[in-house]
């Protein structure tokens, strides 16, 4: 978690949402890791989490992700929550809840969903402080 920080904390330093994802392998071997850049790249879809998805399916060579933990500093949306599960992503640790878009817990729980074919173990509240500290200096700012 404390790398997904520091990507967080690269994002707010580029004008974007303070938000990181890290994923590791069933090992505990870093796969990749991203913060969000939606602003920068003009995609809707750049959450840290879709981009770390993205580079850790290259770095495996396999879209299913298997085995993998994904760290990230706040909940995920509902896209993001999709992916971890179209992913196959074993284990989501999260630190903050996100209380107006959370699709993990806040607002809907899909990616443990019984209905789904694939269950994704969910921690969170790790680092939650240092997150929300980070979220909240970044939308003060800018408010």
């Amino acid at each position: 978690m404390n790398r997904a920080l520091e990507l967080a904390a690269m994002a707010s330093a580029s004008d974007e949402a303070p938000i990181g994802a890290v994923i590791v392998d069933s090992e505990g071997r870093f796969l990749a890791g991203a913060h969000n850049a939606p602003v920068a790249g003009c995609d809707p879809t750049a959450h840290a989490e879709i981009l770390a998805l993205r580079a850790a399916a290259t770095a495996a060579g396999n879209y299913r992700l298997s085995g993998a933990t994904m760290y990230a500093t706040l909940e995920p949306c509902v896209m993001c929550a999709g992916a971890l599960v179209h992913a196959r992503v074993k284990r989501l640790v999260f630190a903050a809840r996100d209380l107006r878009f959370g699709g993990v817990r806040s607002k809907f729980r899909l990616a443990d969903s019984d209905i789904l074919n694939h269950r994704v173990e969910i921690e969170e509240g790790l680092m939650a402080a240092e997150s929300t500290a980070l979220l909240e200096e970044f939308f003060r700012a800018r408010r």
